[in-house]
C-alpha cells in the first residue's frame, strides 16, 4: 500500500503501473529464468520471444516499455538487427543480454546506441539497476525531444527573424522568417557564416 499525496488516501500498490518488459532469448530455460527474475523484481513480463522476427511481432502486440534482448539469436535476424527495428519503428528502449562480444558486434551495437548491457550469467544485483537506468534514460530523452519540438514550433511561428550563431560566427539555427528575409532555404542558410549575409561594415561582429 502507498499514500497518495493528491487524494490523501491509500492506493493499492498492485494497481500501480508496472514497467512491462519483453524478454527475447532463444534458449527456453534461460528465457524463463530471466522472466521469473524480472517478475520477482515486480516487473510485468507478459511474453517471451525466441527470435528477432518474433520480437518485432511481440512488440506490436504487447507494446512493452522495454525489451531485454539477447544479442545472439537463431534465425536470419540477430538481436542487434531486431533492436534497430524496434528503436526506429516503436521508440522502445532495448537492453542487451550477452556473454561476450567480438569487435564487430561491439561496433555494431554502438551504432544502435543501446540503453545498457546485462552480462551473462545474470547477477540479481545488476538486473534492476540496468532496467531502471534504461527506463529513466528513455523517459528523459523522450521529454527532451518533446521539449525541443515545442521550442521549434515557437521558434518557427515567431513573426521576427531569428538566427543563432556559434562562437566562430557560423549560423547554426534559423527560423522560417529568417529564411524568408535572407532568401535562402533552411538547409543552405545554416551552412553560412554571418559574414555571408551582412554588410562588410558589420564583419567585426563575427571576428574573435
Amino acid at each position: 500500500m502507498c499514500i497518495s499525496p493528491k487524494f490523501g488516501g491509500l492506493l493499492d500498490s498492485d494497481k500501480m503501473a508496472k514497467a512491462k518488459i519483453l524478454v527475447v532469448e532463444d534458449e527456453a530455460i534461460a528465457a524463463m529464468d530471466i522472466q521469473n527474475r524480472l517478475k520477482e523484481l515486480d516487473y510485468d513480463v507478459p511474453a517471451i520471444a525466441a527470435s528477432g522476427e518474433g520480437a518485432i511481432k511481440s512488440v506490436e502486440e504487447i507494446e512493452p516499455d522495454l525489451v531485454v534482448m539477447d544479442i545472439i539469436l537463431k534465425g536470419d535476424m540477430d538481436g542487434i538487427d531486431a533492436a534497430e527495428l524496434i528503436r526506429d519503428r516503436f521508440d522502445i528502449p532495448v537492453v542487451y543480454l550477452t556473454v561476450y562480444m567480438d569487435e564487430e558486434r561491439l561496433e555494431k551495437t554502438k551504432v544502435i546506441e543501446p540503453y545498457g548491457y546485462i552480462i551473462k550469467p545474470i547477477e540479481d544485483k545488476e538486473l534492476r539497476p540496468a532496467i531502471e537506468m534504461a527506463l529513466q534514460r528513455h523517459k528523459l530523452e523522450k521529454a527532451l525531444r518533446e521539449s525541443e519540438s515545442q521550442y521549434r514550433s515557437i521558434f518557427d511561428s515567431a513573426t521576427d527573424s531569428f538566427l543563432i550563431f556559434d562562437t566562430d560566427g557560423n549560423i547554426v539555427e534559423a527560423n522560417i522568417q529568417a529564411c524568408k528575409l535572407y532568401g535562402y532555404p533552411y538547409d543552405v542558410l545554416i551552412k553560412l557564416s554571418g559574414k555571408d549575409i551582412v554588410h562588410r561594415d558589420y564583419y567585426h561582429l563575427f571576428e574573435q
